[in-house]
C-alpha cells in the first residue's frame, strides 16, 4: 500500500471497477467521504468503456489518488491507430480545485512520454469549464478547435504532444 499511496495515478482493473459499482473503495483506498467521485450510471459507463477499450488499447483508465485516499478517474475515452488517446476525467466535487486533477493529469502525460504507442494526447472540456481548461493549460494542452457535441454542447478541443 505504501507504493500505491505515492502514486497520483493507478492503472485501474476491471475489479477496481466492481469495487466502484459495490460502493467501496478498491485496493484498500480510503474514499472521499464528503462526496462520490461519480454517479453509479457513469461508473457503470465508465467502467463498460475501460472494458471495451481494454481489449484494443491497455491501460484505459486509471484510479486517481492522493494521500492513500480516491479522489477520482481518468480514462482512455477513444484509442486510435495512429497515436493519439482521447482523454476524460473527473474528481469528486469536494476534493476538486486542490490541484489532484493537474497533478494526475501531469502523472498521465508522464505515462504517455514514455509509451512508444502514443504521440498525442487529446482531451475536451466544455467552454464554461474554466477549471479543467486550467487543469490542461497547465500540463501544456493546446487549444486546437471547437465542436458541438450533442449531449455536452460546446466544447474545446485540446491536444498535447508526447512524442
Amino acid at each position: 500500500m505504501h507504493d500505491v499511496e505515492k502514486k497520483m495515478i493507478i492503472e485501474a482493473t476491471a475489479h477496481d471497477f466492481d469495487a466502484l459499482l459495490e460502493g467501496t473503495a478498491p485496493r484498500n483506498l480510503r474514499p472521499v467521504a464528503d462526496s462520490a467521485i461519480a454517479s453509479p450510471d457513469v461508473l457503470r459507463m465508465l467502467a463498460d468503456l475501460a472494458g471495451n477499450i481494454r481489449a484494443m488499447f491497455a491501460p484505459a483508465a486509471w484510479l486517481i489518488v492522493e494521500d492513500g485516499e480516491l479522489v477520482g478517474l481518468c480514462s482512455v475515452v477513444r484509442p486510435s491507430s495512429d497515436g493519439e488517446i482521447h482523454i476524460g476525467y473527473g474528481v469528486a466535487p469536494s476534493r476538486q480545485g486542490r490541484g489532484a486533477t493537474t497533478r494526475a493529469i501531469a502523472d498521465l502525460l508522464a505515462w504517455a512520454r514514455a509509451d512508444p504507442r502514443v504521440q498525442l494526447v487529446s482531451a475536451e472540456t466544455g467552454v464554461d469549464n474554466i477549471a479543467s481548461q486550467r487543469v490542461l493549460e497547465r500540463n501544456g494542452f493546446v487549444q486546437t478547435g471547437e465542436r458541438v457535441d450533442e449531449e455536452d454542447g460546446q466544447l474545446i478541443c485540446w491536444q498535447a504532444i508526447t512524442a
